[in-house]
């Protein structure tokens, strides 16, 4: 007699899903400090459970001050349905806090365009994901009688908008967009998604007009270019946007990276406290600091298309904006026209620390058309030998970049890097986005799960990742809810004396339904310990699913 171990009905499901990342494949938070990404509190007040359609539109449109409306897992087929948010202080997101269980699907239909409105303040969009929105997935705009500030967008994962994956603009009215937070979030235009980009290229990552004080922390955002015509930036604020924080990113494969300002004419918000007092005319972006970023581009469809690698960081007229501590780098200089650039009369800016690779007509480093400012500490010999793996993104420092490390002095803009970790770990600071550390307490970033069979009520599962280098020994847990530093103690211990080159791990675990969580820590020779890992969870959509009969 057959005994099929992998229910078939949930084989049917994920393939009727279709194709999709999971968080535990493609973490979206390079660094692994749960204290930046870490899961948000349970919600407060009335909670609203949804797990349809017309359930979900149903509690956006009557929804009131203070409501959470709680996601159960699954595909939601929105078939033209949009969730417009005009109520205050409302949260919409995922009953598990997983993201890839929960599927906002618009499926490209060209009725409003976008998946999710937001026109009023205090609202929260977290641990979800959208995919193919015909234009924006998310749009924030404020109203003619009041702004719409303290927008939350945290755990959210973006796949192949249509235009801009996150939008944000006033309306006419002297009312604004301001003080909002795109937070350990992975937006990405796939080669499929690419293939619905429309009007010479217009899309883009996250593209903001008049809007102040928005910090864009601890995301990845990639893929954004076209065969023909040029994307916008991965991260875009301009028409008088202000004091703009883009900091801990990868941005990676974007036909541009970071753009401050744009223009030279336009539609611009003034400020009454006349934040650059020498500019003549028209400023398109005002103070703003890009530090500790990791900005590459390693595709070779990318360098072949019309735009190849435009600019990593742009400052176009942009007054008294910084940038420091980022690490840029490029596959192909002849295909790449610059990594740090600032253009025209107004743009003040300070370059300092950088690290980038050098290219053809010093256009590594390249002040345009009159723009001038501070530039110090910047080193344009940045090549592939120096970083862990950069064709996959990682510009962590190796020991080959030893003329990059303790090198400089951090300017007060820049207290942390890349993996949030304090900087300098001694006297001075490493040039660039990574301050260098141990490679075995290097923190992984791309645990998952990659092989489950389950028996009754046992479940043998595979777990895969890439060991640090130099590593002694692997420690791995387990729990029903995400793992953090804080319950990291609490979670239940699967192994702790895995050899530390160890690259996969298979055991039994008890498992009946829901969802469980692994992470790991590695330590080094002198038994201190890395920071946590990525979360890996089952159930996962790409996890090979091997169908045994007996």
């Amino acid at each position: 007699m057959k005994q099929v171990w992998i229910v078939l009905s949930l084989l049917l499901v994920l393939l009727l899903q279709g194709s999709w990342h999971s968080a535990d494949a493609m973490p979206a938070q390079q660094n692994a400090d749960e204290g930046v990404c870490a899961a948000l509190p349970q919600p407060t007040g009335r909670v609203i459970s949804v797990s349809d359609v017309s359930g979900l539109v149903g509690a956006v449109n009557s929804a009131v001050d203070g409501d959470t409306i709680s996601i159960a897992d699954g595909v939601y087929n929105l078939s033209g349905q949009y969730l417009w948010i005009d109520t205050p202080n409302v949260t919409l997101r995922s009953a598990s806090g997983n993201r890839d269980a929960v599927i906002l699907d618009s499926n490209y239909n060209t009725g409003f365009g976008e998946t999710i409105t937001i026109e009023a303040s205090n609202v929260t969009i977290a641990d979800l994901t959208i995919r193919e929105a015909y234009t924006h997935p998310i749009h924030v705009i404020s109203t003619t009688s009041a702004p719409t500030d303290n927008t939350l967008i945290y755990n959210v994962h973006i796949i192949d908008p249509g235009e801009q994956a996150i939008k944000i603009n006033p309306v006419a009215g002297g009312h604004y967009t301001d003080n909002g937070m795109v937070a350990c979030s992975h937006i990405e235009l796939t080669d499929s998604g690419r293939t619905h980009i429309r009007n010479n290229c217009y899309t883009g990552g996250v593209d903001a007009h008049q809007s102040r004080d928005w910090v864009i922390r601890d995301n990845r955002i990639e893929g954004f270019w076209c065969d023909a015509g040029l994307s916008e930036h991965a991260v875009h604020f301009w028409r008088a946007s202000r004091d703009t924080i883009v900091e801990r990113n990868l941005l990676f494969n974007n036909a541009r990276g970071v753009g401050f300002g744009l223009d030279t004419t336009g539609n611009a918000r003034t400020y009454t406290d006349d934040p650059c007092p020498t500019a003549v005319g028209y400023v398109d972006h005002y103070g703003g600091i890009v530090r500790n970023n990791f900005i590459l581009a390693s595709s070779g469809a990318l360098f072949a298309s019309d735009s190849g690698f435009d600019c990593g960081i742009c400052l176009w007229n942009a007054c008294n904006a910084r940038a420091g501590h980022n690490t840029l780098y490029t596959a192909n200089p002849s295909e790449t026209f610059s990594m740090i650039e600032w253009r025209f009369l107004n743009t003040r800016a300070t370059i300092a620390n950088n690290l980038v690779t050098n290219l053809p007509d010093n256009h590594e480093l390249f002040a345009r058309d009159g723009a001038g400012g501070t530039y110090y500490g910047n080193m344009t010999t940045a090549q592939a030998s120096w970083f862990v793996n950069a064709s996959a993104g990682d510009l962590h420092l190796l020991p080959a970049a030893a003329s990059a490390i303790d090198l400089v002095r951090a300017p007060s803009f820049v207290s942390d890097d890349y993996d949030a970790q304090p900087r300098p770990e001694g006297t001075l600071s490493d040039v660039g986005a990574d301050e260098d550390m141990d490679p075995a307490l290097v923190p992984v970033t791309n645990l998952r799960v990659t092989q489950a069979v389950q028996v009754g009520d046992t479940l043998t599962i595979t777990l895969t990742w890439t060991p640090p280098q130099d590593a002694v020994s692997i420690e791995i847990r387990m729990a029903q809810q995400l793992i953090n530093d804080g319950n990291w103690g609490a979670a239940t211990v699967l192994t702790d004396s895995l050899p530390g080159d160890s690259a996969t791990y298979t055991t039994d675990v008890p498992y009946t339904d829901g969802t469980i969580y692994f992470a790991l820590k590695t330590s080094n020779a002198e038994e201190e310990w890395s920071l946590l890992s990525n979360n890996a969870f089952w159930p996962s959509v790409d996890v090979f699913l091997p169908l045994v009969l007996s």
